[in-house]
């Protein structure tokens, strides 16, 4: 059966965040630190590889890719969210509701695969000391971020497309503060079965692989890191690691809420899903800094630090 496109509806209505009445210049406020904040830390760390050599390795290569993937990821929704709480526009083209949907699962896929290549980057690193540098050459980490992005630009176009070739020709409100697949779909009038059912298993199957495989990482990294004799060698193998677990627990715990539980409560799902766009890109940044002496080595010198004279020039 062909599909014709009978999309009425030129632009919606974002409802914002629920029972805010009253509290709005108070959350633009917050968003808005928030927001900068997670600029300024993403840039900063973004500054900090690119202008150390010490820092060209693989692992800040991918850390450099997230901290590109938290800038972009959280300027999806906030600035709109910001617009609606100050102002009150809540109008949304359907041309930027459709980019929101896009750019939305592009980067929280891409986010998705590439926390999945840093524990595969941890794993040689920890289990494979001396083949290292060979098995993360330089081709072999520009492959495997270059296929991250290829991948979720596919996945998020299938998406996307799906959800806008329904017809939209009733009630333009999303009973939400962006625009997602599922709120938007509720709009529709025509049959949304496939793309439920399609947007569900794709949503579902990405994150869940990505776990399985982060997991059986984990499990070989603690088997190496156990059978390790000497102390010092556990505690620092372990601590590299450390900070990729935390925004890894961070990233998927809000996933896990929001698609594996489809009848959560609005009550829930609301702050779970501004945690994860708003709070989580810029915790990122801090987690990776406060643990790492290379970055805030980095960091010190870029602001303006004393320069050692055995930083390797």
């Amino acid at each position: 059966m062909a599909i014709q496109n009978h999309t009425l509806v030129t632009e919606f209505i974002l409802l914002g965040i629920p029972n805010t009445e009253g509290q709005e210049t108070l959350l633009f406020a917050v968003f808005l630190i928030f927001y900068l904040c997670t600029l300024l830390g993403n840039l900063l760390i973004l500054l900090a590889v690119t202008s150390s050599s010490r820092l060209h390795t693989p692992m800040y290569f991918f850390l450099c890719n997230l901290s590109v993937l938290d800038i972009g990821f959280s300027s999806v929704s906030t600035p709109k969210l910001l617009a609606i709480l100050l102002v009150r526009n809540r109008v949304i083209s359907l041309g930027g509701c459709m980019a929101q949907v896009f750019f939305y699962h592009f980067l929280g896929s891409t986010e998705c695969l590439l926390y999945t290549v840093m524990a595969y980057d941890r794993f040689a690193a920890i289990c494979h000391p001396l083949r290292y540098t060979i098995i993360m050459n330089r081709r072999v980490c520009a492959l495997l971020a270059a296929g991250t992005w290829f991948t979720s630009s596919f996945h998020a176009t299938i998406l996307t497309s799906l959800t806008f070739q329904l017809p939209y020709c009733g009630s333009n409100e999303v009973d939400y503060f962006f625009c997602d697949i599922f709120p938007v779909v509720k709009l529709a009038c025509g049959d949304t079965f496939i793309i439920e059912t399609v947007s569900f298993t794709n949503i579902g199957v990405v994150p869940m692989t990505c776990f399985l495989l982060i997991l059986a990482s984990y499990v070989r990294i603690v088997i190496a890191i156990v059978k390790m004799n000497s102390a010092e060698g556990r505690r620092k193998a372990a601590s590299t690691c450390v900070s990729h677990l935390t925004v890894v627990t961070l990233f998927f715990g809000p996933c896990a809420l929001v698609y594996t539980q489809p009848s959560l409560s609005e009550v829930l799902v609301t702050p779970v899903q501004l945690f994860g766009n708003v709070v989580t890109p810029m915790l990122n940044p801090t987690i990776y800094t406060l643990r790492n002496k290379d970055v805030k080595g980095a960091l010190k010198k870029l602001v303006g630090g004393q320069v050692t004279s055995g930083d390797g020039h």
